[in-house]
């Protein structure tokens, strides 16, 4: 057995620990010594603890077995290698014998790996030969310094299972030999722990074998502490012994042992650069970075340095684009310096790759992964304390989980694998999870939970190939809603079929609906790296399931998705992960990793430019998705497209129509998709699709099937049978029967309620699949009710029937503990089945895989199981099979089907050959090198290319050695024939050169060996890539397309294969032409090659890829060319009238040895179970026998001894589901149904029954069964068939309340029957009964006049409130009648009805037209009437819209200045009390004073603010509020506007006090006075003015002046006399009375006239009644007192006088009275107020 790659690399294992701990480990040994007893043998058997404590219990043998067997599989090792040792406390009776002088010495030490050592007296171990190693050679070193050399590489615990042999014996004197045996014990003890391991040695005797155990005694005890002293005295001589030593011969120079090795990786990942070096003394390794040392402390965190027995690191985290450097590693010491350099080359990714893929986690593969202590297999005991159980959390919270791992037995910087798993799925860090391992603490924390976090989590710690694991659920509610009573958010947003013009989203529903249904769903997308999301739907959408369009090419973007109810809008959900606008095979490209390091070199082609071509028609258009909203289309591009890309014009018409319209007419789709929205739901639509480019638009492609748009999926019926079983005391086991015929069933949620409170919560807010749940958070001693529902993207179910009441306590037994997860064994191992991560392992701790393994695995890989340390059973990284080739598994196949040469093979036409003409097959060809190794090669060769006639038997394999040219004999390396064409060559010499030979052998006997392969040097392989794959093959050869089947490379590399590239080129072409089929890796060893050009022969080959990179290719098959053979079949399916489902496959060329062989996946077929092969002659049918999921996947079959016949037949999920499908339909022929039974009401009330089949035959039959009995037609039920449209109705005129219960039509025609039933009871029953009597009752009342809307109201824009109501049916004859509270309403004007409208306009609207208002329309046909209820709250809503309307009414405020003060006020159509009015200044309210006033006048809406002030500037705000909304208007009273009013104001205030103090006359002096000569004329007449005015009298414009004639007074400073002591004629004229002062100056005219009367003339009476401007005044004329004055005109204040009537009266005598102008005139004698003073014409004469 060959040793792993690092071990063989580094044969140093840190020998330096021999003597430089030697003196701490001796103060550690005697400690050690204390606690526990020593067990000596007389023959010098070593024991372990465990073998002391069964020395002081009882005997307990070691099993003597396992101790060989462990021998057998262990290498030997040196004394000195046990250095490292856990195991047993060996003191050898030799260590003994140098304090005693004598000469005994072990001869042989065989160590087992980390710790199982065993002394035997056989052979010594300097006759045995030592392997070479491919480490770099130098000169032999001393002992000391070769301990010094084998430091350890960075490895936590060595590991001794290869070839590692150091020389005994390799001193020549006897203290050297003790010396080691004592350096021994030091290091064994030193890295012993609590527990050692129990090792034995053959006993010489059977007496020591057997020997009994007692009870320690006194004498032992002396014996120990002889022993004690003895070894201490050894271990001191031996330290004085190294102290002796010349130290000068120990120096020796740095040396690289391993040098750092160059990488190159993407930005952020991590990368470790290694090497080992070793000295004397200890070098000291400095790190430099483009020649500047590394400090580390400058970079925190950016990078780790390490030095650890001799293996040094550096370690950069996060790599960005400058850590692209050259890296230096100097040794140095006191003999010198030594350098090693490295580059690091970043290179930069920009495509969508999550960040967290390159981080390292905190959760990373140990580095001696695969590599226990104890060697493979070893047993550790893994324990958990303080466990994590089901956990409870909100969305938005943190969340942490948590459990102490205890590792028995515990091996110091051996850590475990930490693995975390959620439904079995292996969770990886992301910033929504971290995990963290402390070394004794294993942590997952969800920073920001969500629901889609709930599920069942399991912690798996894995040691080596062992594994334990503990599970609990993690619950994870809705958050608060913003809105109460608004819906949970929807979980798990995904992006599906992501193209250049659109992406569908998916998500789930949540379980929470918020008490109303959920009506639909919103979502949104946000560009990444920008912040602002946008709507992408304008209505709610049920199904959950939406195309997105209007992206942009080539930009990310994200989605979130809200649900919506009549409530409100539920928060958002958690974001999905970003998606690119591209073409699927442009993200493939960009994903895809350069599949070697870039060499610098880019290679450009340019084609020559072609003519444009029209593009040709797409081909394979199909309907993907079909839902109410949308349907989307998918099609392949036109093969005829020329060199430039092509865009698609998508069209599409009413089924049945030519119609054609284009619907994308602006722009056209780039991808090969395309959704379409706004399509009629229920219509069908036929779809075509045109190619387009720069020359011209191409034809149609051919139209899909007609389309009907609706929702396909259909929402899954409810789970049933509910049976819960009690578990613990806080939770219960749910199990239910799933939906039946469910569709894309996402999973179920459930819901429990304690009993009587009718109130359910969830149990799950994150669907799970399968029919058994464990609800957890129940209240112990509770009684509980549950119910489960199911959803799928159509929606979610009903709820299934409440299963039985259960008490909430512990099952007997303790109940289930772990297996919560619905779906999964009880068993938590069967949570997962991923394979493991390798990526964050160090290249140099990388487990290789086992060649052996790889070469003898078919291309199934045969999964072998060990056993884990509670009987679990884990997927070993490696498998053991035998010698040869092909497994077990392909043996059997070969003997079933009876063949293993691949159909196809170029020897096909030779085999058609009678076997009396077989032969000697052809000598085997391209023999190449598979793996190499240190002492074996792997072959592989090409069968011959004739093969005789006959089936080839075997092959065997010649080799010779070839030195220095020279060849050697042939050896045989198989005496069995082998028969697969790979093959391992063992024993040979390491670096030595080998030529090889291959003969075939069949029946006829052993052909001619192929000629000498090239030479090839045995050496160990290990570069990082894998092999070259091998055996290729190439079968189903058409026209256009085959299959290249190959077998995975031996040699894997430093990491497994993760899958294969096929390049392809023409056979003529030259090696440049190679050319890559696939873009990404496929993990499959076959791949179906389609596009091939008829006739043209091509070769074929295979190169593999691991993380490393992609390796070297295979051999290129044979060429092949692409053409359809005459008569070549195809596989068939078929679906008997039993339902039998098979593959059919006939052939026409077979002869009598041909046979066919059925393959699945293209491996031969073992399960039995699954399949019935049936081949009669020249046809082979494939039957299945339960056709389901296990069963998907390519079937070929070929027929051997052909040349080449095969096909092969794809069975996915789609396909299954219709072939199940149509097997349940020939098995059980049903009549199709286009609708299931429903039930419909009738316009007159009457019930109809119906539903419609596909199609009927004119002999199909139907029975009609209500309530398990049958009914027939009759007077209450007539029924119907319609053989030709497949209808059939029943209908009843009324239904009665015994007709509840079940209606059931049973359909049958021919052999096919079906039935559909519908469930009238209770509450539906009910329901249907009201509408029909309802629609009965309706039907009648239409009869006559009726009213179609009912009497409802509106308010006009006039704001006042029309009454209105539609009637039908209506004539001349017909009257409308209008009440009010029971009292008739008169209506103005008759309705003609011409519009249908009724109306009742009132004008108006206030409290007091609050009342029932009622409308009857009657004629000879009958009546029907109308109730409106204008009360309370309908009457508050009206006038809440009454005053809405009026504050909508409302002018922009205005600014009016008055000599008070600024008025702001609003005009509106209407006011009414209701109507609250609110005014603001600068945002607070206002609180109204005698200063500040608002008010109302007519329509106007007024604030007043007298005597402004600055402080009155700002913002006014009028608020009118009509019971519900505010209604604001706003006016900027501040700067200009201010003051613009504020100096109005000043103006219009300083007039205002102008006019109230300007001196006036304010009455008294008629206007003319006519007397008589002679008389005396007195008259008096009040001024007004403020200050007192200055009055001056005119006569004709002339100053008068007083004297004794004219007498003038001014009495008060109010009241002007003017008296004429004797009139004469003189004194006619004008006379003016002049008022002024500082406010105004004002004149008053009167004119007297002075005549003579005749003698005996009589003063004639004036006629009043003809005198419409004359009054009667008071005169007083010398004393004479009349009643009667002449009323003349006023004079205007400048004095000029205007027309009026001359008075016919001859003499009047008047005087009057002045009154204060600050007070009322007073109207005397009744005299109307329009009397009042003012100038006045009197006439006087003397008595």
């Amino acid at each position: 057995m060959s040793l792993p790659f690092y071990q063989r690399h580094h044969q140093h294992f840190d020998r330096e620990y021999r003597h430089k701990e030697l003196e701490s480990t001796l103060s550690q040994y005697q400690k050690e010594e204390k606690r526990k007893s020593a067990i000596y043998t007389h023959g010098s058997t070593a024991y372990s603890k465990e073998a002391a404590s069964a020395y002081r219990h009882g005997l307990e043998s070691y099993d003597q077995q396992s101790a060989e067997a462990y021998a057998h599989e262990s290498s030997a090792h040196s004394k000195r290698s046990a250095a490292y040792s856990l195991g047993s406390e060996l003191i050898s009776k030799k260590a003994e014998a140098y304090h005693l002088g004598s000469e005994l010495v072990n001869k042989k030490a065989e160590a087992y790996r980390l710790g199982y050592e065993t002394y035997s007296r056989g052979k010594m171990i300097e006759d045995q030969p030592l392997k070479l190693s491919p480490k770099a050679k130098r000169a032999k070193q001393s002992l000391l310094a070769e301990e010094k050399e084998n430091t350890v590489v960075e490895y936590v615990v060595p590991v001794f299972t290869g070839r590692q042999i150091h020389v005994s014996g390799i001193t020549d004197t006897e203290e050297e030999r003790i010396k080691e045996s004592a350096a021994y014990i030091a290091r064994r003890n030193l890295f012993a722990t609590g527990e050692g391991i129990s090792v034995s040695k053959k006993a010489t005797s059977s007496s020591v074998e057997e020997e009994t155990h007692e009870k320690k005694s006194r004498k032992v005890a002396i014996r120990e502490t002889a022993e004690r002293t003895a070894l201490k005295k050894t271990l001191i001589e031996t330290e004085e012994f190294r102290r002796k030593l010349n130290e000068d011969s120990l120096l020796h120079a740095p040396e690289f042992v391993i040098k750092p090795r160059s990488h190159t990786v993407w930005e952020k990942q991590n990368v470790k650069l290694h090497c080992t070096v070793t000295g004397w003394p200890e070098p000291r390794v400095t790190w430099y970075k483009n020649q500047v040392p590394i400090n580390v402390h400058t970079h925190p965190g950016k990078y780790a340095i390490e030095s650890r027995y001799g293996m040094h690191s550096l370690e950069i985290n996060t790599c960005d684009f400058e850590d692209t450097a050259q890296y230096r590693a100097s040794a140095m010491n006191v003999k010198g310096e030594l350098s090693a350099y490295a580059s690091v080359v970043v290179k930069r990714y920009k495509g969508e790759v999550d960040d967290s893929f390159f981080h390292a986690g905190t959760v990373t593969l140990p580095l001696s992964f695969g590599v226990t202590p104890h060697g493979y297999a070893s047993r550790f005991e893994i324990h958990f304390v303080d466990k994590f159980e089901a956990s409870f959390g909100r969305e938005g919270e943190t969340m942490s989980l948590g459990c102490t791992v205890i590792i028995r037995p515990e091996i110091k910087r051996f850590q475990p694998e930490i693995q975390w798993y959620r439904n079995g799925v292996l969770v990886t860090p992301s910033k929504w999870v971290k995990m963290h391992w402390s070394g004794e603490r294993a942590t997952l924390t969800l920073t920001h939970a969500n629901k889609e976090d709930e599920g069942l989590y399991t912690l798996r710690v894995v040691m080596g190939d062992y594994y334990e694991q503990y599970s609990a659920y993690v619950f994870v509610r809705d958050a608060d809603a913003e809105m109460p009573g608004a819906p949970g958010s929807p979980l798990d947003v995904k992006c599906l079929d992501a193209n250049k013009d659109y992406v569908i989203i998916s998500w789930k529903q949540p379980a929470v609906d918020g008490g109303s249904p959920v009506l639909g769903y919103f979502i949104d997308k946000c560009e990444v790296g920008t912040t602002r999301w946008s709507q992408c739907n304008e209505t709610p959408v049920k199904f959950a399931r939406f195309p997105v369009t209007g992206l942009i090419e080539g930009r990310s973007y994200i989605f979130r998705v809200r649900a919506v109810n009549n409530s409100g809008i539920s928060i958002p959900s958690r974001v999905s992960e970003p998606v690119a606008a591209l073409d699927p095979a442009d993200r493939a490209r960009l994903r895809s990793h350069p599949s070697a390091p870039w060499t610098g070199q880019i290679i450009v082609t340019e084609e020559e430019p072609s003519e444009g071509i029209v593009p040709g028609p797409p081909s394979d258009l199909h309907v993907t998705e079909a839902t109410k909203n949308y349907v989307v289309l998918s099609w392949k591009p036109p093969c005829e497209r020329g060199h430039e890309g092509v865009m698609y014009f998508v069209e599409k018409c009413v089924a049945g129509t030519e119609n054609w319209q284009r619907v994308n007419t602006e722009i056209p789709v780039k991808s090969p998709r395309f959704a379409l929205f706004d399509l009629a739901e229920g219509k069908s639509y036929q779809f075509r699709v045109r190619c387009c480019n720069s020359a011209g638009i191409g034809e149609p492609s051919e139209a899909t099937e007609a389309t009907v748009v609706g929702d396909k999926l259909d929402i899954p019926s409810p789970p049933s049978h509910v049976i819960p079983t009690r578990n613990t005391d806080t939770s219960v086991v749910l199990t239910w029967t799933e939906s039946k015929d469910a569709k894309e069933l996402v999973g179920y949620y459930i819901e429990a309620s304690k009993v009587g409170s009718g109130h359910w919560e969830p149990c799950n807010n994150n669907p799970v699949k399968g029919s058994r749940f464990t609800c957890h958070g129940l209240s112990t001693g509770e009684h509980y009710i549950f119910r489960v529902r199911a959803v799928n993207a159509a929606g979610l179910s009903g709820f299934s029937q409440e299963s039985e009441a259960i008490e909430v306590k512990a099952a007997i037994g303790g109940g289930l503990l772990h297996d919560v997860c619905p779906g999964l064994s009880g068993k938590a191992d069967g949570l997962t089945d991923h394979p493991i991560n390798w990526e964050g392992m160090h290249e140099s701790s990388q487990p290789i895989f086992d060649t052996d393994a790889l070469l003898k695995r078919s291309a199934k890989p045969n999964r072998q199981t060990v056993p884990t340390s509670s009987g679990k059973q884990r997927s070993p990284t490696e498998n053991k099979v035998s010698e040869t080739a092909p497994t077990p598994s392909s043996q059997k196949a070969t003997t079933k089907q009876a063949s293993k040469s691949r159909p196809g093979d170029s020897s096909a036409l030779e085999k058609k050959k009678k076997k009396s003409d077989i032969a000697a097959p052809s000598p085997p060809y391209d023999i190449t090198m598979l793996e190499s190794v240190r002492d074996s090669m792997v072959l592989g060769w090409k069968q011959p290319k004739t093969v005789g006639g006959a089936e080839i038997t075997g092959y065997y394999v010649n080799y010779r050695e070839v030195i220095d040219g020279v060849h050697g004999e042939w050896k045989e390396a198989n005496i069995k024939p082998v028969s697969e064409r790979a093959y391992r060559i063992h024993d040979l010499k390491e670096n030595m050169t080998y030529q090889f030979q291959v003969a075939a052998a069949n029946l006829a006997g052993l052909g001619e060996p192929s000629s000498a392969s090239r030479p090839f040097k045995c050496e160990e392989w290990t570069i990082a890539v894998p092999g070259p794959p091998h055996d290729l093959a190439v079968s189903e050869v058409r026209k256009d397309s085959l299959v290249v089947l190959w077998k995975p490379p031996i040699y894997t590399g430093r990491s497994p294969v993760t899958g294969f590239y096929i390049d392809i080129k023409e056979t003529n072409a030259s090696d440049q032409h190679w050319k890559s089929v696939n873009e990404k890796p496929t993990s499959n060893t076959f791949m179906k090659i389609s596009g091939l050009k008829k006739g043209t022969s091509y070769v074929f080959r295979v190169r593999a890829t691991n993380k490393a990179g992609v390796g070297k290719p295979s051999d290129s098959t044979d060429p092949v060319i692409a053409e359809t053979r005459p008569g070549t079949k195809e596989v068939v399916v078929e679906v008997d009238d039993n339902g039998v489902i098979s593959l059919n496959f006939e052939c026409d060329q077979m002869t009598s040895d041909s046979k066919f062989i059925w393959s699945k996946n293209y491996e031969p077929i073992e399960d039995d179970s699954r399949l019935t092969i049936d081949t009669k002659g020249g046809k082979s049918k494939a039957i299945f026998k339960d056709l389901s999921e296990e069963d998907l996947g390519i079937y070929s079959c070929a027929v051997t001894d052909t040349d080449g016949v095969s096909s092969s037949y794809t069975i996915d999920e789609e396909e299954m589901k219709r072939l199940l499908a149509l097997s349940h339909e020939h098995k059980f022929p049903t009549v199709p149904l286009k609708s299931e039974l429903a039930v419909e009401i009738l316009e007159k009330g009457q019930v109809r029954f119906w539903l419609q089949a596909e199609k009927l035959s004119g002999n199909a039959k139907v029975n009609y069964v209500f309530n398990d009995k049958e009914i027939f037609n009759g007077e209450k039920y007539k029924m119907k068939i319609d053989h030709s449209s497949g209808l059939v109705e029943m209908v009843m005129d009324r239904l009665q309340d015994e007709d509840e219960g079940t209606y059931t039509f049973q359909l049958q025609d021919g052999k096919a029957t079906n039935q559909s039933s519908l469930v009238l009871i209770g509450d539906v029953f009910q329901k249907l009964q009201k509408e029909a009597e309802f629609q009965r009752q309706e039907w009648f009342r239409k009869q006559g006049p009726h009213f179609v809307e009912y009497l409802g109201w509106e308010v006009t824009p006039e704001c006042n409130v029309l009454l209105k109501c539609k009637v039908a049916n209506i004539k001349k004859e017909t009257h409308v009648v209008w009440y009010k509270d029971e009292r008739e309403i008169m209506v103005d004007e008759k309705h003609d009805f011409q519009d249908g409208v009724c109306t009742l306009l009132i004008t108006e609207f206030s409290k007091k037209d609050a009342g029932i208002y009622e409308v009857i329309l009657k004629d000879d046909r009958g009546k029907d009437k109308s109730i409106l209820k204008l009360l309370e709250g309908a009457f508050a809503d009206l006038m809440t819209e009454v005053c809405k309307v009026i504050a909508l009414s409302a002018t922009e405020l205005k600014i009016q200045s008055t000599e008070e003060g600024i008025r702001l006020y609003s005009f509106v159509n209407y006011y009414l009390e209701d109507l609250r009015v609110n005014w603001e200044h600068n945002g607070a309210k206002i609180k109204y004073t005698e200063r500040v006033k608002t008010g109302v006048t007519g329509e106007q809406i007024w604030l007043q603010i007298n005597e402004p002030t600055p402080n009155d500037k700002g913002k006014y705000i009028l608020e009118l509020f009509d019971g519900k909304t505010g209604h604001k208007k706003m006016v900027d009273l501040s700067g200009q506007a201010f003051d613009e009013a504020f100096a109005e104001f000043q103006r219009l205030k300083a007039a205002a006090v102008a006019e109230k103090n300007r001196a006036r006359v304010l009455g008294g002096l008629p206007d003319v006075v006519t007397i008589q000569e002679g008389k005396a004329l007195n008259l008096t007449c009040n001024v007004w003015g403020n200050p007192v005015p200055e009055i001056s009298w005119l006569k004709n414009e002339k100053l008068l002046m007083a004297n004794d004639h004219i007498i003038l007074k001014f009495e008060s400073g109010k009241k002007a006399c003017f008296t004429i002591t004797s009139v004469s004629t003189a004194d006619s004229g004008k006379y003016s009375l002049v008022v002024k002062n500082q406010y105004g100056t004002e004149t008053s005219d009167l004119t007297i006239s002075v005549f003579i009367p005749e003698e005996g003339a009589e003063i004639p009476q004036p006629e009043l009644e003809e005198q419409t401007d004359l009054a009667t005044l008071v005169a007083e004329v010398q004393g004479a007192h009349l009643d009667t004055v002449a009323l003349g005109k006023k004079k205007n204040a400048s004095g000029n006088k205007e027309d009026f009537i001359k008075p016919q009266v001859e003499e009047i005598i008047a005087t009057e009275e002045t009154p204060d102008p600050n007070e009322n005139p007073i109207v005397e004698d009744g005299d109307d107020a329009k009397d009042s003073w003012q100038t006045k014409e009197i006439i006087g004469h003397s008595h």
